[in-house]
């Protein structure tokens, strides 16, 4: 897992409320066991046609679109099922951080232990996020805060264990493994 401890990105914009997570990673996808090459599933029946081809009309098939880290979505983003494949398939695609006003509480949790910041912001924060899409962010897990290049800055709360995670590029079997000799010590006491 990367670390994340401070990065820029200018935005895309997703503007539709209740994004679920088979929106997000079609069911199609579910079948393979490695996060390499989710990203090209990513959205798939809002990116592509029946034949495959691009649809010009969607955001992230934008030439502006390229190279951008932080999506902006709507509210209650990754409701739905609880697949795994979702965060894993926005991460593959390239991004770091979705702001949105709310979560599904299953998809925050799965995002959070697969390297992706999934950031709850004021309804005013995102008001201007959408209205100036492709702004310029920068996130900062050391300050917990979100500054965009206006000006306009929002601070955000992050679950601790988490945060240390993501700072150190660990995900949950890591950090156990980092006290793989303090954790045998344990099991070995008679």
């Amino acid at each position: 897992m990367e670390k994340i401890i401070e990065f820029c990105s200018k935005t895309v914009v997703l503007a539709v409320n209740d994004i679920d997570t088979d929106q997000i990673i079609p069911a199609r996808y579910l079948t393979v066991t490695t996060k390499d090459g989710l990203g090209d599933g990513l959205f798939a029946d809002w990116r592509f046609d029946e034949s495959g081809n691009k649809l010009e009309e969607f955001p992230l098939n934008n030439d502006k679109s390229l190279g951008c880290s932080i999506l902006v979505a709507g509210s209650n983003f990754g409701c739905g099922s609880s697949r795994e494949h979702a965060p894993w398939a926005l991460v593959d695609y390239g991004f770091k951080a979705i702001l949105s006003t709310s979560f599904a509480d299953i998809f925050k949790n799965n995002a959070l232990k697969n390297g992706l910041l999934p950031l709850s912001v004021s309804t005013d924060f995102h008001r201007m996020l959408n209205e100036n899409e492709g702004i310029e962010v920068t996130i900062s897990l050391e300050t917990m805060i979100i500054e965009s290049s206006n000006g306009m800055t929002e601070s955000f709360d992050l679950e601790p264990f988490s945060r240390y995670c993501l700072m150190n590029g660990v995900d949950q079997l890591g950090f156990i493994m980092k006290h793989e000799d303090q954790i045998n010590a344990f099991e070995n006491k008679g």
